[in-house]
């Protein structure tokens, strides 16, 4: 039996290269490594601002039209930036945005948050989203909420943002801007939202 047995296992050797063993072997941790995913971090298994898987290159989420401010928010008093001006965006917030060019179409006094949020309809966790304003969040209170505060959001930039449970990452007191915009192959009005350190003027 002994003998067999170790005749089996040289003749596998010889039929089976190592190659083929240590692939199978890399293969076998890959799942293992897929299966453990429920005990990872949250921000591990996240999405970061631009709706991408952390490290991916998904594409974006946003709709072509994001509507008109929220309610409650207070219209910048001779903003940097006034509605109407040709600017370039330097932020990376989705796919063809950074470096091109955009239109201003609304200038506000609020506080700006990054926040990391659990999509009401499923999937990854998205990291960093930026950004949501003061005025998006509900019941907010006064501004600024601290970082780590846990809030709930009442936007809808993306699929499963309105009543979605989240986290303050961080917070700006820059003037907030929504953008007329073509990124990625889509004609944006009024996306929201680019922080002012996040334009630049056009040339």
């Amino acid at each position: 039996m002994v003998v067999a047995f170790s005749g089996a296992y040289g003749l596998a050797g010889v039929v089976v290269p190592d190659s083929v063993v240590a692939a199978w072997q890399d293969t076998s941790g890959m799942k293992d490594h897929s299966e453990g995913q429920d005990d990872m971090d949250p921000h591990d298994q996240g999405m970061n601002e631009t709706g991408q898987e952390a490290g991916g290159m998904a594409g974006h989420e946003h709709a072509p039209d994001g509507g008109p401010a929220p309610e409650g928010i207070t219209p910048a008093t001779g903003p940097t930036y006034p509605v109407g001006t040709k600017v370039i965006l330097t932020a990376g917030h989705m796919p063809g945005m950074q470096g091109a060019e955009a239109v201003i179409s609304g200038a506000f006094d609020t506080t700006t948050y990054s926040v990391s949020y659990m999509p009401t309809t499923g999937g990854h966790r998205v990291v960093d989203h930026r950004w949501v304003v003061h005025e998006e969040l509900e019941n907010a209170g006064s501004a600024p909420m601290a970082d780590g505060m846990a809030v709930v959001l009442n936007a809808e930039h993306m699929t499963g943002m309105s009543g979605a449970k989240a986290t303050i990452d961080s917070s700006t007191a820059e003037t907030a801007y929504m953008v007329d915009v073509d990124a990625d192959g889509m004609t944006m009005s009024n996306h929201k939202w680019v922080v002012e350190s996040e334009i630049k003027p056009a040339s």
